[in-house]
């Protein structure tokens, strides 16, 4: 991937912390990342790990209390957790997007799918409900939905799966937003149509020239869809590279782990053998371990991955690990 002057996102030193009756639990412990102009970042990890967090947190949809949220998300140069409520709302849904994992619990169940997304036009575009509710009929036609005038006067409950995810989508890119935060956004899908979303999404992408933050544990989808990967762990980013750089050569214990839990069709050392397994669970945010996170699952664990945590190690351009094997 070309490196951009400026990124378009750049959180640094994210810390995001949940008190709890049983104490604080630390969800996303001092991540760095940057997503640049018209790039697709993968956000990959076990689930427990922190990314949905983070992407919630970059719109401030946490509740603070119990949430506490430090370190700096800057959006085009502007720190957004320094924003009020009101400052927050211009840009939510506006300039930046999301597209929720699951779009039953995340549409209105009691406003027609029109209304819901004419919503955004009328909030962000200065639209009156007769062109809004024209626009919204428009981005149902454009995220290919059938017959799109009158299914724009049905309520959620009415589209199957894979039509609700594109209103989500037609929703998320109703106003042209510079980002789309995509939390696992084929997970309740079937295959079918899982290919027919991320077709959907690679054209709009193109077409409107937005970047995105696709979250999810599928690195199947992560090499159809992203230019660049982060692998998150345990709250902590361990491994980012490029992504073709990272299924050819990962240079974490973690990321070759995922890797050779997939299984790949035709590859004759796979033949009539068990795919590898990552021992363990991760951790609970409650309770991490001591030294690198990921000690108590790596089967290349020395003393001092039981005591220090390793530092990032900047390997190139875009590419960095955090293991104590690279120092």
């Amino acid at each position: 991937m070309k490196a951009q002057a400026n990124p378009l996102l750049e959180i640094s030193n994210l810390h995001i912390r949940f008190h709890t009756l049983d104490g604080v639990v630390q969800a996303v412990d001092g991540i760095d990342f940057e997503v640049y102009p018209g790039e697709t970042l993968g956000l990959v990890g076990e689930s427990g790990c922190g990314k949905s967090v983070t992407a919630l947190s970059i719109l401030q949809l946490l509740q603070c209390p119990p949430a506490e949220i430090q370190g700096q998300i800057f959006f085009e140069g502007q720190n957004l957790l320094e924003l009020n409520r009101e400052g927050i709302r211009k840009i939510r849904g506006n300039e930046i997007s999301m597209i929720f994992q699951e779009p039953m619990t995340s549409l209105n169940p009691v406003l027609k799918i029109g209304e819901q997304i004419a919503e955004a036009g009328r909030l962000h575009k200065g639209m009156n409900r007769q062109q809004a509710w024209r626009w919204a009929v428009e981005m149902l036609r454009m995220v290919q939905i059938p017959g799109p005038g009158s299914r724009s006067r049905l309520y959620p409950h009415k589209f199957s799966g894979g039509m609700r995810q594109r209103a989500m989508i037609a929703m998320a890119l109703s106003c042209n937003p510079r980002l789309i935060l995509a939390d696992e956004p084929t997970t309740a899908l079937d295959v079918t149509i899982q290919a027919q979303i991320m077709t959907l999404m690679q054209r709009l992408k193109q077409e409107f020239k937005s970047a995105i933050v696709l979250i999810t544990h599928d690195l199947g989808v992560i090499a159809e869809m992203a230019s660049r990967v982060v692998v998150m762990y345990a709250g902590k980013v361990v491994e980012e590279a490029p992504v073709i750089a990272l299924f050819k050569d990962p240079r974490h214990p973690y990321t070759r782990g995922l890797l050779g839990s997939i299984p790949v069709i035709g590859r004759k050392e796979q033949t009539g053998r068990l795919l590898q397994e990552i021992s363990g669970i991760v951790p609970s945010p409650a309770n991490m371990p001591l030294g690198c996170r990921f000690h108590p699952r790596c089967s290349q664990a020395m003393d001092k991955c039981h005591q220090e945590e390793p530092p990032m190690t900047r390997l190139a351009e875009h590419r960095r690990v955090s293991c104590w094997l690279e120092g």
